[in-house]
């Protein structure tokens, strides 16, 4: 017997010996592991209470029950999580935000490609209290920004601002209609508005969260958003306006038992937005004509929105 000993004639090693038959690709700019573990946020501001100069804004208060369900976040006693020009306050029961806070000026927005979707963790918060991908794959379901990116993207901290919308926190499971045509309506209206009179305006955006909102690979999909405007009118006086919107038909697609009616967008009171989020607005609905209307008259206004036509301010 030959004792040749060439490497194609020697006895196969043991499995540290072996290596992978395609060299693994590296992880991607941004990836979820990669960002969670370097990424700082710590010199984010967020949300600015007087961006509406004397006309101040603050953040709604989460009362009752909502109160009890803030997520803690470390070193802060309200649970907010800053970012650029936004902040949010996330629910512990939901792992999804409570509420969304943009500050927008409409006189410096900037155009910033979208590259890619860079979804990703907030460090400062466990993974295990934030909805992440596993949520989102292989189903119709949208990663909904709350903060609207191209919102947020003004000023000379516009680039980052963008990457910041792109955390799970701002975050919400929405189907592709929904996400992609329905909401947006309402958006690009806002958006376009604010770009062409030039005005700062101050939105506030969340879920509807409901007990019978039904678990999806154990989160409970919201199936209505609402959105608070505070702006300052034409004649230079306070004003704040509410909507709100469901996604309940498309939630259909998603499995047996998920029909409902066909949603409507709605211009609604603040007052009445504070009684369906369990949120306090403060002295906002002062501000608003159809929350004024609602005490006057004792009856609940609402209005459906099928274009710019339709909204009242």
């Amino acid at each position: 017997m030959s004792d040749d000993t060439r490497p194609s004639q020697r006895a196969r090693g043991g499995l540290r010996d072996m290596r992978p038959l395609v060299a693994p690709r590296q992880a991607a700019r941004g990836s979820t592991a990669v960002t969670a573990a370097r990424e700082d946020l710590s010199d984010r501001q967020g949300f600015a209470q007087d961006f509406l100069a004397d006309f101040e804004v603050a953040l709604p208060t989460p009362v009752g029950e909502r109160a009890e369900d803030v997520t803690p976040v470390p070193g802060r006693d309200d649970g907010r999580l800053d970012y650029t020009h936004f902040s949010l306050v996330m629910s512990r029961s939901r792992r999804l935000a409570i509420f969304t806070a943009l500050n927008l000026d409409g006189r410096q927005l900037v155009s910033v490609p979208r590259e890619n979707d860079d979804w990703r963790f907030d460090p400062r918060i466990d993974p295990a209290l934030q909805a992440g991908e596993e949520l989102y794959a292989r189903n119709p379901l949208d990663r909904g920004h709350l903060v609207r990116r191209t919102s947020a993207n003004w000023g000379e901290l516009a680039e980052q601002a963008n990457a910041d919308t792109f955390h799970f926190t701002n975050c919400t499971p929405q189907m592709a209609a929904f996400n992609q045509r329905t909401w947006l309506g309402l958006e690009d209206y806002l958006l376009e508005h604010a770009r062409a009179d030039r005005q700062r305006l101050c939105i506030f955006t969340g879920p509807v969260f409901r007990a019978g909102d039904r678990d999806y690979r154990g989160v409970r999909i919201p199936e209505a958003y609402w959105k608070v405007i505070a702006f300052r009118g034409e004649d230079g006086r306070p004003s704040a306006t509410a909507y709100m919107i469901d996604q309940v038909d498309e939630l259909d697609e998603l499995g047996p038992g998920f029909l409902f009616g066909q949603y409507r967008t709605y211009q609604r009171s603040i007052a009445r937005i504070e009684a369906l989020t369990q949120l306090d607005f403060g002295e906002l609905s002062d501000f608003d004509g159809f929350s004024v209307e609602e005490r006057a008259t004792g009856t609940r206004i609402e209005a459906e929105i099928r274009g710019p036509e339709d909204i009242r301010v």
